[in-house]
């Protein structure tokens, strides 16, 4: 009798297993496929944009590019996959400029992290989604980012020139007469300090010979005679 009731009690969790696994394949059939049929369809492969797969440098339509060879993608990069070429150029008012020359990058010790891009001033680079990088040796992997040729530097034309020059002597005016105006406001500051202390010592000289009117006319007459010949020197230097 046991033995008989083992024997269903089996069957029946058999059957319940079996249906809970029929649910489980029915519901697979339901669902919507994830696996790619790569590369069979290569031309339309879903991509998600953050994937990161290889640094790009950004080229505008006219074939320009905004990196100003700063370095600092260089310094960030945790390590050592990017390294710059940069050249010394003059411009055409005889200044020195820094240059891009080479950018490399090394796919194949890139980490993603994407210091590079997010530290750069000029918002220069980015991380394209191509995956497909997938090379036979590692000297491949080894990317000259800037692959289109540099351009010159760009000459002014001739009104651009007469314009900045015209600035420039305006800006070298314009500091010439602030320095005259300074140092002729510090020659007549020790003259405006003395006449005041002159003019305290004639007070107090005055002052002093209250109640003597001798002694009083003579200081009158020497501070009148002082004036006369103050003007008489001041004319003499006007002419």
């Amino acid at each position: 009798m046991g033995s008989v009731k083992e024997y269903f009690s089996n069957l029946g969790s058999g059957i319940a297993s079996l249906i809970k696994g029929m649910q489980v394949t029915g519901k697979e059939f339901v669902t919507p496929k994830i696996t790619e049929e790569y590369p069979d369809n290569r031309d339309n492969l879903p991509v998600a944009d953050r994937f990161r797969a290889v640094l790009t440098l950004k080229y505008d339509n006219q074939g320009d590019h905004k990196c100003i060879a700063c370095g600092t993608c260089e310094r960030v990069c945790p390590n050592g996959t990017i390294s710059l070429g940069i050249k010394t150029v003059d411009t055409w008012d005889g200044k020195k400029k820094k240059k891009l020359d080479k950018y490399m990058y090394d796919l194949g010790s890139c980490t993603f992290c994407q210091l590079c891009v997010t530290n750069c001033p000029t918002d220069a680079l980015e991380f394209s989604n191509d995956f497909e990088q997938a090379v036979f040796t590692r000297g491949k992997l080894l990317k000259k980012l800037n692959y289109l040729p540099e351009k010159e530097e760009p000459q002014p034309t001739p009104e651009e020139i007469a314009r900045m020059k015209a600035e420039k002597e305006a800006k070298i005016a314009a500091a010439k007469a602030a320095a005259e105006a300074k140092k002729a406001a510090a020659a007549a500051k020790p003259a405006a300090e003395a006449a005041p202390a002159a003019n305290d010592a004639a007070a107090k000289a005055l002052a002093a010979a209250a109640g003597d009117p001798e002694k009083e006319a003579k200081i009158r007459a020497a501070l009148e005679k002082a004036a006369a010949l103050k003007a008489k020197r001041e004319a003499g230097n006007a002419n």
